[in-house]
């Protein structure tokens, strides 16, 4: 492919065939529905790949993908482009409430493990696993010292888990952190001109990145976790998808750890074993 960067008009359209052969793949690789209300949007996200790659229209994208073998080394640019990743810290609390009130005390006098495992399912650019490292380590800090614990964190898109590792955010972002964990926890810089932020290295150092797709048969974690999120990403998946997510999550959960989804989800309906203790909290059974 000439990847020599030519001019692509914003008069381009993407057609209905190649927006269908493009939702196919995208469905069948990552769960996402792709309805055609969203070829707008579709078109629009795409067209920085069609920069980035120089050729000249979607259909020659699309021929590139399609006929030429070009997934190979554009599948994960393509998949980059159409996932959404909005995340916040301390996103939904009364999760975090749940952990620190029910979820943690339960875990730690339940097992005898001295490394608590959890894993961040869907991490997106960070947020939500740093989160759950500073609660955890408020936690342990004060009620069980003699534990020690590790996030995993996964994501499909290779960008946002580059922007993870590098902890870094603007101040905005960082505003729903409680002020002392502010102060333990985030960095902020020299400069006083710039408004960026760094989680600390010692919280950073607790928390694992990789990349992973909800959508394979198996999710290789390692040792089951006492503690997943999935959370707000299941809204984005049909029910069968939506099956298949949560079984295999329920694989990598041991019997007596939780499982956290977004508020607008819900596991009602599906053959699992597991049962609700909490609003969108659920313990493996």
């Amino acid at each position: 492919m000439n990847m020599a960067v030519r001019s692509q008009s914003l008069d381009d359209q993407l057609s209905k065939r190649n927006f269908d052969l493009l939702a196919k793949y995208i469905y069948d690789y990552s769960g996402i529905k792709m309805p055609h209300t969203k070829m707008t949007m579709l078109e629009g996200r795409l067209r920085r790949r069609l920069r980035v790659t120089g050729l000249p229209s979607f259909d020659s994208y699309c021929d590139y993908l399609f006929k030429q073998g070009g997934l190979e080394s554009e599948s994960i640019f393509l998949i980059d482009a159409v996932t959404t990743n909005k995340t916040d810290f301390f996103r939904e609390p009364k999760h975090f409430e749940y952990m620190i009130q029910s979820a943690l005390p339960d875990i730690v006098a339940s097992f005898g493990d001295r490394r608590i495992r959890t894993w961040s399912s869907a991490c997106s650019t960070g947020a939500e696993p740093y989160t759950m490292a500073m609660v955890l380590n408020e936690y342990m800090g004060a009620h069980a010292p003699d534990r020690d614990y590790f996030i995993l964190a996964t994501d499909l898109s290779t960008d946002v888990l580059q922007k993870a590792q590098r902890g870094i955010y603007q101040s905005d972002i960082l505003a729903p952190v409680p002020t002392e964990m502010m102060r333990k926890y985030v960095m902020k810089p020299a400069d006083k001109r710039r408004s960026e932020m760094r989680i600390h290295p010692t919280l950073r150092s607790k928390v694992g990145f990789a990349r992973l797709n909800l959508m394979d048969d198996k999710y290789p974690v390692g040792e089951p976790q006492h503690l997943i999120f999935c959370r707000n990403v299941l809204i984005y998946f049909d029910k069968p998808t939506q099956n298949h997510v949560l079984s295999r999550l329920c694989d990598n959960l041991l019997p007596g750890g939780y499982l956290f989804i977004g508020h607008s989800e819900t596991a009602t309906g599906f053959d699992l074993p597991i049962k609700q203790v909490a609003n969108t909290v659920f313990k493996r059974i």
